[in-house]
């Protein structure tokens, strides 16, 4: 694996198709990205491998799709309307704003202990000492419900998916028929009023969140705990062939967990910036249900049968945010080498989640090559599921790389001989090997 910087990474995402800046013709928005071609492709891919291996694997696991928009009560209970913020610093000079942990790096947000660590300290804008005293900043977005703006129509779009899970958790649990353990696991758009937006997609305004809520009995809650812990590792390692050396994990100590919670461990990955956050293993006790019950005045408790006691069950998240697991997948693929004396980029992504599975180029735009071509795609793209790329332009050589740069594991090449003897030529994408098989062969010699 070749390194890349932050502005190589950007740089390939919008000349390549897998992320824009959003209203990029107006010169874009901060903190808001859309997702191309590929990037949509891939993004789609992780999704549906996450689904599959956390609601399609598991008999006691349920899909929910909650509204972005929930009454704000649900927000007051969660204490997302009271606490959920980040610490805020001005410049008086050049009117900057900056999350004040973000200037000395740390990850305190005690108010007393950054306005400590912070004196003295210029602005990183303008280098003038007229920064003020940090204060405590709502990362809540806020809206109106209905024709009138007034207090009584405030919403919020949400801040996370996880609320909507708490607030279901009687819904589902009596349409499901399940007993606890259970869980229930969405994918879903979050928003925060981030202060600072930075580092390409890994710190967003709009954002896509993959998270399971596992509903537990308190006294399994070490090993429930420690079960999805593994799973979130395994999964990065095996399930997207993440390479070991590239993540590691952070266990959070007391100033750094929310105060509900009795352990947080991240895996951070080994982004340019440094390591940092990408997937989070929590135990969030009862504190969400216990809430959601008090706000609610709904009894949100649950009755075992088997012991005959009633209890208020713990719930472990497990949560991921899309945008940084799209950053890593496509950092930790990134490499480059040399063919026949030619500096070559590539994405070795893993097949399974790979944008474009198999593109199909005919060596030359010529009727008859061009309509052999077209029916080879037709074939794999009627008999699979495949994502299949057709391209007739330039030269077979810059097809190759462009295949290459996107992460193609293959590349089928209908060339003139093809036209007697009905064969095609396999390239792979990691070793450029080349093998020519029949046509009606040749799903049975791509290995997905």
């Amino acid at each position: 694996m070749s390194d890349i910087s932050l502005e190589q990474l950007t740089s390939l995402c919008k000349r390549r198709g897998f992320v824009f800046p959003a209203s990029d013709i107006y010169g874009g928005l901060a903190g808001f990205w859309d997702y191309g071609p590929y990037g949509t492709e891939l993004a789609t891919n992780l999704k549906n491998l996450w689904w599959k291996a956390v609601v399609k694997e598991n008999r006691e696991i349920f899909g929910l799709d909650g509204a972005i928009i929930q009454n704000p009560k649900l927000w007051e209970a969660s204490g997302h309307l009271a606490g959920f913020n980040d610490p805020l610093i001005d410049c008086k000079n050049c009117q900057m704003r900056f999350r004040a942990d973000s200037l000395i790096e740390t990850n305190s947000s005690n108010i007393e202990e950054l306005t400590d660590l912070l004196k003295d300290k210029p602005c990183p804008n303008c280098g003038k000492d007229t920064l003020t005293a940090p204060r405590q900043y709502n990362l809540m977005m806020k809206t109106w419900v209905g024709p009138v703006e007034d207090d009584s129509s405030v919403a919020y779009l949400r801040p996370e998916t996880a609320g909507s899970i708490f607030t279901n958790f009687a819904n589902v649990l009596e349409t499901t028929r399940s007993k606890v353990p259970f869980g229930i696991a969405q994918i879903g758009k979050a928003f925060r009023n981030e202060i600072s937006p930075r580092d390409f997609i890994f710190r967003v305004r709009e954002l896509e969140q993959m998270e399971l809520q596992y509903f537990i009995d308190p006294k399994d809650q070490d090993q429930e705990y420690e079960k999805w812990r593994q799973f979130a590792w395994n999964f990065l390692l095996n399930q997207i062939g993440i390479k070991e050396e590239n993540i590691q994990w952070h266990e959070h100590d007391q100033s750094e967990r929310a105060h509900y919670a009795t352990k947080a461990h991240d895996i951070y990955f080994k982004y340019p910036q440094g390591f940092k956050e990408l997937w989070g293993t929590h135990n969030r006790t009862n504190y969400d249900l216990t809430n959601q019950s008090k706000g609610s005045g709904k009894d949100l408790s649950y009755f075992d049968e088997l012991t005959n006691k009633r209890f208020i069950p713990y719930v472990i998240e497990s949560s991921v945010g899309l945008g940084r697991l799209i950053m890593a997948v496509l950092i930790n693929s990134y490499d480059e080498d040399e063919i026949n004396g030619e500096k070559r980029v590539v994405l070795r992504l893993n097949p399974k989640v790979a944008p474009v599975k198999v593109a199909v180029l005919p060596l030359s735009k010529k009727p008859d090559l061009s309509n052999l071509a077209k029916q080879v795609f037709d074939q794999l793209a009627t008999n699979s599921d495949w994502s299949i790329e057709y391209d007739e332009t330039q030269s077979i050589g810059r097809r190759y790389r462009r295949q290459d740069e996107i992460g193609t594991p293959y590349c089928v090449t209908v060339d003139f001989e093809s036209l007697n003897d009905q064969s095609v030529t396999i390239r792979q994408r990691d070793d450029t090997k080349q093998v020519r098989v029949k046509i009606n062969e040749l799903a049975d010699n791509i290995k997905i």
